[in-house]
């Protein structure tokens, strides 16, 4: 994909990009599932001039029935993203912790937001510290940013979407005018919380009836790294996402399917839509079907 296109970006080329007299935007959005925020991580060292933005209060709703990672309220997201620097068409890059988790998430969400110029420092901030660039401890003093949210920019998922994308017959938005080809739902969790096997966090255990299962892991690796965008096509291949089938994804609520959705684009496939509610908004409503056990074939 051209360069200008690439939703990644390598440490050396952004320390070339840092020295110029505009340079990119930087969020840091270091955070963990379980534990305490990444501020303190923000503090003790952090890219020079790199503004620290919390995943949970800075990026998402609060969590309730729509999930535990719902969309931002908009107007409160620009608010945030001004405050943060970020400007209308200039340039932003996001580094998390090194897993490419918070990163995807952001990455997805100023997306969504109608900000196209954003990337993900490939490999977060142990990459950027492994090569030997330089940090600081200075608090960040951004001009304020006049960047505009416009929601809609990237794909989402509703429930009843989700129902359609599997079973474009049924449901409450079959239309004999629209493709009846079923697309593919990617639950990307890992294997035995898909078969309903363990639930670590939600409190009901198994999947989306008729969605498939990918783990991350398949897709991306600890160290927030991805494969060659050949070697991604090869996997979405495997379970069925083909040239002009429509795919979606989810996981527990909308983190680690976001980096699904990275993938995605870096395999060509820009109009991947993300389920943003997940597991954790399918199963506020008890009516929704559960499915357990492996999937077919």
């Amino acid at each position: 994909m051209p360069e200008s296109a690439n939703p990644l970006v390598e440490p050396d080329r952004l320390a070339a990009e840092l020295a110029r007299p505009d340079p990119p935007t930087l969020l840091d959005v270091r955070w963990r599932l379980s534990g305490p925020s990444g501020r303190g991580d923000h503090a003790a060292g952090h890219l020079p001039g790199a503004v620290f933005l919390d995943l949970d209060a800075d990026l998402c709703g609060p969590p309730g029935p729509a999930g535990r990672h719902p969309l931002p309220d908009p107007a409160t997201l620009q608010a945030v993203l001004r405050a943060a620097g970020v400007r209308a068409g200039h340039p932003v890059v996001v580094y998390d912790g090194g897993d490419g988790m918070a990163a995807a998430r952001a990455w997805w969400t100023l997306r969504w937001a109608g900000h196209r110029p954003v990337r993900v420092l490939h490999g977060g901030w142990p990459a950027w510290v492994g090569a030997g660039l330089p940090t600081g401890t200075d608090p960040p003093a951004p001009v304020p940013g006049d960047v505009v949210v416009d929601p809609g920019g990237l794909p989402v998922l509703d429930p009843d979407q989700v129902v359609h994308l599997v079973d474009p017959t049924g449901g409450t938005q079959a239309d004999p005018a629209r493709d009846t080809t079923p697309g593919v739902l990617l639950d990307v969790r890992a294997a035995a919380r898909y078969r309903g096997e363990t639930e670590p966090i939600d409190n009901v255990a198994g999947h989306v009836p008729g969605a498939v299962n990918l783990p991350a892991t398949a897709l991306v690796g600890t160290d927030g790294r991805y494969p060659s965008a050949d070697d991604l096509r090869l996997r979405f291949a495997e379970v069925g996402v083909e040239p002009g089938r429509r795919v979606g994804a989810y996981c527990g609520s909308g983190v680690t399917a976001a980096q699904a959705v990275l993938a995605l684009h870096l395999a060509g496939r820009p109009d991947a839509a993300l389920y943003v509610g997940s597991w954790s908004n399918w199963i506020a409503d008890p009516g929704r079907p559960v499915a357990t056990g492996p999937q077919p074939g």
